[in-house]
């Protein structure tokens, strides 16, 4: 059975799911990894260039824009582990910047904003342990109970469900059974705009958030990958 087809299955009874480690992903990630025990960070994979480990999106005005973190080497076959930020664009000031324009006035920008500030402002040098430490505030946010852990090695087969590779940043949320928008009030545009990053839901639905994502699942009926990959070990991250 693949990955997608057998989400809501695992999800249902707890288990496994292993994924990709994206910048504050899009609601979509949250709604693939709703009711698992236990998440499995890839750790052994090498960097990809244009896919969420760098950009996410976000909700301004009069459009929909996408914050890319600008990485040192990236165009060279390197391990994703090993890929730092490039600082020299004072990227961390514009990500803030725009994060606080398009949220100033939700109503739970206020509740969430000092956390992820506080991770903006850490010395993380490399793009993967920036991204660790976020999802786990996201997590925390959610009150996701996951224990979050990280691979050893990276193998394939897998008895595990496997979004590697699954949700792409090129390509709609439509291609893949796993999201269906269900719409929440949000702060600019007449029409919802779907699949933001998860600070569009938390700065605007607050406590609400889980709601919205268990309401987002779609009945998953067709395959969205024809490979499992298996991951044997793995290393504690949190409890």
């Amino acid at each position: 059975m693949s990955d997608a087809a057998n989400l809501n299955q695992n999800t249902a009874s707890g288990g496994k799911i292993v994924v990709d480690l994206f910048y504050l992903p899009p609601i979509e990630f949250f709604v693939a990894i709703d009711g698992v025990e236990e998440i499995v960070i890839e750790k052994h994979d090498n960097y990809q260039k244009q896919s969420y480990r760098n950009r996410t999106a976000i909700q301004l005005a009069n459009q929909v824009k996408h914050l890319s973190i600008p990485v040192a080497g990236g165009n060279k076959k390197r391990k994703y582990v090993e890929v730092e930020m490039d600082d020299s664009q004072c990227w961390r000031n514009v990500h803030l910047r725009g994060i606080q324009s398009a949220y100033g006035k939700a109503p739970f920008f206020e509740y969430f904003f000092s956390d992820f500030e506080a991770i903006y402002l850490k010395d993380h040098t490399t793009l993967y342990s920036f991204n660790l430490d976020l999802l786990t505030l996201c997590l925390r946010c959610l009150r996701h109970t996951a224990k979050l852990v990280e691979t050893s090695s990276y193998e394939a087969i897998s008895e595990e469900i496997d979004l590697r590779g699954v949700i792409k940043a090129k390509q709609s949320y439509e291609y893949r059974n796993i999201y269906k928008p269900f719409p929440y009030a949000q702060i600019f545009g007449l029409n919802f705009a779907p699949n933001l990053s998860i600070l569009d839901l938390l700065f605007c639905s607050g406590p609400n958030s889980k709601d919205v994502i268990d309401r987002s699942k779609k009945e998953l009926n067709n395959n969205t990958k024809d490979c499992v990959f298996k991951t044997n070990s793995v290393t504690l991250v949190n409890n």
